[in-house]
């Protein structure tokens, strides 16, 4: 038991007596510096930023800290901590601009925001920020080694605001009849199709435009069906133009026999 106590006290002692910690304590903020470096070499970033937010004041705006704010911002990255690190990246690549990591820090700042995007089904300002950030990485970097990625997170974000964008276009289809709002789902339907014209959701986008029309027409007004139904016939024309073939086939055609038989009143 004596032996078991006498190591913990040892343990304590040389752990209390590290580097790290010597530096936490110092006024020395050369020391700490020099410590924080060593840290992040040994990827050990929690125990480096601890040093660096010290330190960082300190050696702002000196020349000769380039190297410390790089670390620092890399600390924040590979600590998730994307934010900060986004704002540390954008802060250095200003700060340093002959620097031969700019490229890299403005790279990885806009990777930060990319990483903050949410899932689609919540609110996308950051997925619009980070969209911003990296085509201007684009712009200003065409021909960045990083260039592959950085278009790939385009392409990403781009597919999740379509995809938040048809959803939403989908629950305004579905909840018109209990609103009667046909005409908000008709457009929100409509918008979506002219803001992503390639979109991998057209077909079902165009469907559900034209089963929105049939049911406005079916719950309008008597003086105003006949027009509404053959606005829709037109829809029902325009989904079979752009896929004949379509998957909605059978069941856009069950709703066409009967927008027929309901436009025979008014031939008579």
């Amino acid at each position: 038991m004596n032996k078991f106590l006498s190591f913990l006290s040892l343990a304590i002692l040389l752990v209390s007596c590290s580097p790290y910690q010597k530096a936490l304590k110092s006024d020395d903020v050369e020391l700490k510096a020099q410590v924080a470096n060593r840290m992040y070499e040994r990827n050990k970033f929690d125990k480096a930023l601890r040093l660096y937010e010290q330190v960082a004041p300190a050696y702002k705006g000196k020349p000769t800290s380039e190297i410390l704010f790089y670390n620092y911002s890399k600390s924040l990255y590979n600590t998730k901590q994307y934010y900060l690190a986004g704002y540390q990246f954008e802060n250095f690549a200003v700060s340093y601009p002959k620097s031969d990591k700019r490229e890299e820090a403005s790279f990885l700042a806009s990777e930060c925001f990319y990483r903050l995007s949410p899932t689609y089904s919540l609110d996308q300002t950051d997925t619009d920020k980070a969209l911003e950030k990296l085509q201007r990485f684009i712009d200003n970097y065409p021909d960045s080694e990083y260039l592959p990625k950085a278009n790939a997170y385009v392409k990403e974000l781009r597919e999740k605001l379509e995809k938040k964008a048809f959803e939403i276009a989908k629950q305004y289809h579905k909840i018109a009849d209990y609103r009667l709002e046909y005409n908000a789902a008709l457009k929100t339907l409509e918008n979506f199709i002219a803001d992503f014209p390639g979109t991998q959701y057209k077909e079902e986008a165009m469907f559900l435009r034209f089963d929105t029309a049939y049911r406005y027409a079916k719950n309008s007004i008597q003086a105003k069906k006949e027009e509404r139904y053959n606005a829709a016939k037109t829809l029902y024309n325009s989904l079979l133009k752009f896929r004949p073939n379509s998957i909605f086939k059978e069941e856009a055609d069950k709703i066409l026999a009967d927008i027929e038989q309901e436009l025979k009143q008014f031939s008579k």
